[in-house]
């Protein structure tokens, strides 16, 4: 357990378990349709996540083109009612394969827009990968390609991932368990 900005921590995978995924994934990734490939990090989650996967499919032989999207579910309070897209890509995806990486798969109704919409623009091939598959959440029947880990159901944080925009920067993933003392 650590102690973070007056928060309890406890590292649920740490920084070696996921350096080690991700090398396991490029390889996953490269056996896979990968002509012309175009890879799209879902913001602002996936950053962390989609970078060091990036680099680690660039040291398995790889050189993919890469873009990015933000997404926002949007609706009254905490029931989300769709996906708009606030910042899109600027790549064409006609006749290309598509590689979008996202944080964590919960809902599915995120990467089922993004999903379809790469389909509806011509992608030849559109495939998922995410660090975190959490299915206690999955409410479409939307199934990444390639998955880091399975996620408990837990508030989750670090690698990228927030709670109230801190937390972040954090090395490892982990769940925050309360205030400190």
């Amino acid at each position: 357990m650590q102690v973070v900005r007056g928060k309890k921590i406890d590292t649920l995978y740490d920084a070696g378990q996921i350096a080690r995924r991700n090398a396991e994934l490029a390889a996953e990734i490269m056996k896979g349709p990968s002509d012309d490939l175009l890879v799209i990090a879902v913001l602002k989650g996936s950053f962390i996540f989609a970078a060091d996967l990036i680099r680690a499919m660039h040291a398995a032989g790889a050189a993919p083109e890469v873009e990015f999207i933000t997404l926002s579910s949007y609706g009254a309070g905490t029931v989300s009612q769709g996906v708009r897209i606030i910042k899109d890509i600027d790549s064409d995806v006609a006749g290309r394969d598509v590689l979008l990486i996202d944080d964590i798969l919960e809902s599915g109704r995120t990467l089922s827009f993004a999903r379809q919409l790469m389909r509806d623009r011509g992608a030849k091939n559109v495939s998922i990968a995410v660090l975190l598959d959490k299915r206690e959440k999955r409410n479409t029947d939307l199934e990444a390609d390639y998955v880091g880990f399975e996620c408990p159901d837990y508030f989750v944080v670090g690698y990228g991932m927030d709670a109230a925009y801190a937390f972040r920067e954090l090395p490892y993933v982990g769940i925050v368990t309360g205030d400190a003392d």
